[in-house]
């Protein structure tokens, strides 16, 4: 047995294994409600070999969402909905943490009933957002007050009530890849004067308040955060000298809680500057003391090698999913992965979503 399948404790959780799945927008809740069906219930159930399954990014509110046929987890459809999802990973033996989605100003006001997204400071990230009328650029979005952060904070902590009603083991907070959380670390995108916005400490208050407010309703140890430290030239968000610094502060205070984990992406571009950190990994291993899940375009081998050399204790798989529901009986055995039809990724219908086979099953 190599060192990715052996079992690995989190907070209270025995989970069998250490391939993780990650978090895959698959846009299939294409419904007037948002809800999900019993499609996302066999799909995620196909999938509950992996030791911990992270959802798809969901809405903690109508005026989070950024993306077409996304589910939520604010109403109580959306919450009666996702039972049949947790009840079929756990009688396949499987766990499943929900990950909380709000895009910040990744969106648009076709997708807000006309409103405008809500964001640290009204800069517009200039890139293109999925509606229901097609592909358009997104909007200046207005600035959030700070009676509005409150407001936002409250409904994150509505969403973890929601979750555990829902039966979910826990929850992510999707703290990364320039959506609002990640808009309020960046320099490029918040400018703000206030108590948000400036240091180190008040650009990562909006996070921590909801972690704060999380753990209030759910154990610390089934809260997980996702960051994505580098990530620089997408989505309006960019890597300048004081970023690592402001990371730094944020993973360091994340070892004042017993949080489930801290789930990290690796850079997708590399830029030759000394401020850039091109491992990201290693770096933050170094100062986080918890559980830390490694994710970014990773393969058995790299993977095996990332939790062999204790820079991760686990690594989030996400394309190699999709194709591959039984991904870790593959990795077991030496089996060869399927490829995955790009053309399905957001699409509707079981089409590259419910009817890829296991292996053994070809």
């Amino acid at each position: 047995m190599i060192k990715i399948f052996e079992p690995v404790e989190l907070g209270s959780l025995k989970l069998s294994n250490r391939v993780f799945m990650a978090p895959m927008t698959r846009s299939r809740a294409d419904n007037s409600n948002a809800v999900v069906t019993e499609r996302h219930a066999k799909y995620y159930s196909q999938r509950a070999s992996a030791g911990l399954i992270i959802s798809e990014g969901t809405s903690v509110s109508k005026r989070s969402v950024g993306y077409v046929n996304v589910p939520g987890i604010y109403s109580e459809n959306q919450t009666e909905a996702w039972k049949q999802v947790t009840r079929a990973v756990h009688d396949k033996g499987g766990h499943i943490f929900v990950q909380f989605w709000h895009v910040g100003r990744i969106s648009h006001p076709d997708l807000l009933n006309g409103k405008l997204p809500l964001a640290p400071s009204a800069i517009n990230p200039n890139k293109n957002v999925r509606t229901y009328n097609g592909r358009l650029k997104s909007v200046t979005p207005k600035e959030i007050t700070v009676d509005e952060i409150k407001q936002t904070v409250n409904e994150f902590k509505q969403a973890a009530l929601n979750a555990i009603e829902a039966g979910f083991d826990g929850v992510e907070i999707h703290a990364s890849n320039g959506y609002l959380f990640h808009q309020f670390f960046n320099n490029v995108s918040n400018k703000r004067t206030d108590e948000y916005g400036g240091s180190n400490e008040n650009k990562s208050r909006f996070l921590f308040e909801v972690i704060d407010a999380l753990k209030d309703i759910i154990p610390e140890n089934k809260i997980g955060i996702r960051l994505n430290p580098m990530m620089h030239g997408a989505s309006g968000i960019w890597v300048d000298e004081q970023t690592a610094d402001t990371f730094d502060y944020i993973v360091n205070k994340l070892n004042d809680y017993d949080t489930a984990y801290l789930h990290l992406t690796r850079p997708a571009k590399i830029i030759d500057e000394p401020y850039f950190i091109k491992d990201v990994i290693s770096h933050y291993r170094n100062i986080y003391k918890g559980i830390l899940v490694a994710n970014g375009n990773y393969d058995l081998e790299s993977a095996e090698k990332e939790i062999a050399s204790q820079h991760a204790d686990a690594v989030a798989f996400g394309v190699p999913f999709i194709a591959n529901p039984d991904l870790v009986n593959r990795f077991r055995n030496g089996y060869p992965l399927a490829e995955a039809d790009k053309n399905t990724f957001y699409t509707s219908g079981d089409k590259g979503y419910i009817d890829y086979p296991n292996f053994e099953d070809q």
